[in-house]
């Protein structure tokens, strides 16, 4: 089984920063796509940004240019740095990978964390 543990959030000052990590583990054949999402109260989920498994990067208009993706392929973990926060980035956010758990020929799932949030005040 694999599982998706996130860390990293907690409360921060507009214009602050946090990085989130998100670890895959359980047995793991490859890690795809890998992605954050968020859901702020009263919203449907949102997606911040993706990235592919060669390192290619996609990002929600809202956070172009604060927040950067990031992946570590041999420590199997995802990254968020968000930086000049703002009070409407407050959210739940959940790390999500593409993943081939298992052997070569296992078929590719999608996984969710539980979620970590990000608090976003002064």
């Amino acid at each position: 089984q694999v599982q998706l543990v996130e860390s990293g959030g907690g409360l921060v000052r507009p214009g602050g920063s946090l990085r989130l990590s998100c670890v895959a583990s359980g047995t793991i054949f490859m890690i795809y796509d890998m992605g954050w999402y968020r859901q702020a109260p009263g919203k449907q989920r949102e997606l911040v940004a993706t990235i592919t498994s060669g390192g290619s990067t996609n990002y929600a208009d809202s956070v172009k240019g604060r927040f950067t993706i990031s992946r570590d392929n041999i420590k199997k973990t995802g990254y968020l740095q968000m930086n000049s926060l703002k009070p409407e980035d407050t959210a739940v956010y959940y790390c999500t990978a593409n993943v081939r758990a298992g052997t070569w020929s296992a078929p590719r799932e999608d996984y969710w964390g539980q979620g970590t949030q990000v608090t976003v005040s002064s």
